[in-house]
């Protein structure tokens, strides 16, 4: 069951707690008030658009963890992402592909998961000489291997390698102000000096606790110029939409 709190409920649940805290100033308590009345991600009561480069990484099972790093072993955080529970991890693997070409440093990202997988850029694939595919994180069947190798031991993947598709975490309340609903495809348009893009085929990755940020890869970042980039912004394929 759900229950209803108005603002002035909100400021006294504040206040309170800003009292055992040790006190700060009315306007920090305007600012939390007005943060609890509005969705996660949200500044001046609307979506804020993060548009950010996901680098080359491996996600990895708990069993391949340990052979990797040691019996025991869990990844330790070393940096958290934008969205909330997601991190690097201190630990890095070496990628090896055929003929032993390899990337000797890819950063792994926690937590575990129920599959290990790697996520490269295209010039990263070419590099590795591996064909890897264009694929939404998760759907491994079909895709190639490689050998990962870590400080304790080695594991070889026979299926896992992608090149991670473009898309979009948002939460329910991002989902409704755009007009979408998770699966649906958007587009993005990043306008930079002399170098401006328009990604289409942006998937939606709509859940509860997601904060709005699109995911493309470096070779896609570099294509747009992002870091220099004077505009982006999202919206629905194929219609007029709010962006």
């Amino acid at each position: 069951m759900s229950l209803a709190v108005d603002r002035s409920q909100i400021e006294a649940l504040v206040r309170n707690a800003i009292r055992q805290s040790g006190g700060v100033s009315p306007s920090s308590i305007a600012s939390s008030v007005a943060s609890a009345q509005q969705p996660l991600g949200w500044v001046d009561g609307k979506p804020n658009l993060r548009v950010s480069i996901s680098a080359r990484h491996c996600h990895l099972t708990d069993e391949h963890v340990e052979i990797l790093f040691g019996r025991g072993s869990v990844l330790e955080p070393d940096k958290d992402l934008y969205q909330d529970g997601f991190y690097a991890a201190k630990q890095t693997v070496m990628v090896v592909g055929p003929r032993k070409r390899m990337l000797p440093s890819v950063r792994v990202l926690g937590p575990t998961r129920g599959a290990s997988q790697v996520e490269l850029a295209l010039t990263d694939s070419i590099s590795l000489g591996i064909d890897a595919p264009v694929r939404h994180s998760g759907k491994i069947d079909g895709t190639p291997g490689c050998v990962l190798v870590g400080p304790a031991g080695s594991v070889q993947l026979e299926q896992g390698v992608i090149r991670a598709a473009r898309h979009v975490h948002m939460n329910f309340a991002d989902a409704d102000y755009y007009g979408v609903q998770d699966g649906d495809m958007m587009q993005l348009s990043v306008r930079s000096p002399d170098c401006s893009v328009s990604f289409e085929d942006v998937l939606v990755r709509a859940d509860e606790a997601a904060k709005l940020e699109v995911h493309i890869d470096t070779d896609e970042g570099n294509a747009c110029n992002l870091d220099a980039a004077t505009e982006v912004e999202l919206k629905k394929s194929g219609c007029a939409c709010q962006h």
